[in-house]
């Protein structure tokens, strides 16, 4: 069994180019996208259609309910189960990743953490009652640690007290003691889509246009009735420039511009993390991976 990963941009046409890899290669494929995932989200996502998957098996598309919440061991559950389901039908396995944090995950792996008592948790709930001065407190516990994460940010600074408070050690001093673990075992090439930032530019415009002609409005209309605003997917981008519009702060032409922006700077943060962490890219056009992938078979 073979695997690779796909990394790049999004509009920059990962998901189209793993399908033909999926056909040539007798792949499943495994979609490391934050909204994807979610049931009902169809048009913001910019998932494939049923027609578009070519009957290619994906994972990780439609697995979860808008009102539900998940972090990155639900990647690592889904990773497993993609994995053992091409291994038992001798397959290979494509991962695509438009969020990319995720494949970095399965790479490099998570400490287990502690299981979290019950007076644990009513200890953290009242400290995180004074935000500023739990971090203050982590900060001088362990500046190594907590200098990299910001004062305002309440879901690590949870995290940190759970480990402090239930461990008595501090989070770096925990970690060193329970390293990572790499999920993907093996070689895994990853090969990463490069496109200029004008055709890039070009594509996003055209994929605002057309969510819109698909009947995005409709869709984002559907869920707020089904789910309200309070879920993270509604603040994703598509739906909460939608929800402004439906609120009368835009026309539709600022609609598609706003969506446009917005999309247009994820991919300027999708391409600075991609060079960031991962140095040993095979980098190229479309066409250019599909032959490095396909070579020699």
């Amino acid at each position: 069994m073979k695997q690779l990963a796909l990394i790049g941009s999004t509009a920059s046409g990962k998901t189209a180019l793993s399908i033909r890899l999926a056909k040539k290669l007798d792949a499943y494929i495994l979609s490391l996208d934050s909204l994807s995932i979610y049931k009902e989200i169809d048009i913001a996502s910019a998932k494939p259609t049923l027609k578009e998957r070519e009957g290619i098996l994906h994972f990780g598309i439609d697995e979860i309910s808008p009102a539900e919440s998940f972090d990155v061991t639900t990647y690592i559950k889904l990773y497993k189960y993609a994995h053992s389901n091409a291994l038992n039908d001798q397959k290979n396995l494509i991962i695509v990743g438009g969020t990319s944090f995720y494949l970095k995950i399965l790479l490099e792996g998570i400490s287990d953490l502690p299981t979290i008592s019950i007076d644990t948790q009513k200890k953290r709930n009242y400290m995180l009652k004074n935000l500023d001065e739990s971090y203050t407190m982590l900060l001088n516990l362990d500046s190594d640690y907590m200098e990299n994460i910001k004062p305002r940010d309440s879901y690590r600074i949870e995290k940190a007290l759970d480990i402090y408070l239930e461990t008595g050690m501090p989070p770096s001093e925990y970690f060193k003691e329970n390293p990572p673990m790499p999920i993907i075992a093996g070689e895994m090439p990853i090969y990463e889509i490069m496109t200029d930032r004008g055709s890039l530019r070009k594509k996003i415009i055209l994929r605002a246009v057309k969510m819109l002609e698909s009947g995005l409005i409709d869709e984002t209309c559907a869920l707020e009735k089904s789910y309200g605003r309070a879920p993270k997917c509604m603040k994703s981008i598509g739906i909460k420039e939608t929800l402004c519009f439906l609120d009368g702060y835009y026309n539709q032409k600022s609609l598609v511009e706003k969506i446009s922006i917005n999309t247009g700077r994820l991919a300027k943060r999708q391409s600075s993390f991609n060079q960031s962490q991962f140095k040993q890219t095979v980098k190229g056009s479309v066409k250019d991976i599909y032959s490095k992938v396909t070579t020699g078979l």
